[in-house]
């Protein structure tokens, strides 16, 4: 296999890390640290898990159809998240948002450095989960 053959894998087996690492993120800030995930959460939770296992299933062999299942989920995590992150920087009123009961969508749980929140890491790893996943595409498709 040459060096541009491995491309693709290596860019599945990096969304694969971005994917794992989010969700072993979350587990353990709703487990070990005891932060209640709201509605917009869960959401991005519900795109996120299946990932860790879909991506997985399409590296060992590489199959560059796991793309096909990937990115749907990606992509629609990515548009949760932004919505997400706008929520709670005021720009969408948080009366669009779905969380009616339990724990309010734009309570910030964490602020590090004065900027960033949970939505905030979601969103950023869904966008490097599609920029990778993309890249891959592009690749098995020339």
């Amino acid at each position: 296999m040459t060096h541009q053959n491995n491309t693709p894998w290596s860019l599945v087996f990096g969304a694969w890390l971005v994917a794992t690492v989010a969700m072993l993120g979350a587990l353990f800030m709703s487990e070990i640290m005891g932060f209640a995930p709201c509605v917009l959460c869960w959401w991005q939770r519900i795109f996120m898990f299946p990932l860790v296992l879909v991506l997985a299933l399409g590296l060992f062999p590489f199959d560059a159809k796991v793309l096909r299942y990937a990115l749907p989920l990606a992509a629609m995590g990515l548009l949760v998240a932004g919505f997400h992150v706008l929520l709670t920087m005021g720009i969408i009123p948080e009366t669009l948002a779905p969380c009616r009961d339990g724990i309010p969508c734009k309570t910030l749980q964490i602020e590090w450095f004065g900027f960033i929140t949970i939505p905030l890491l979601s969103f950023s790893a869904f966008l490097v989960l599609n920029l990778l996943l993309i890249t891959a595409h592009l690749k098995t498709s020339k």
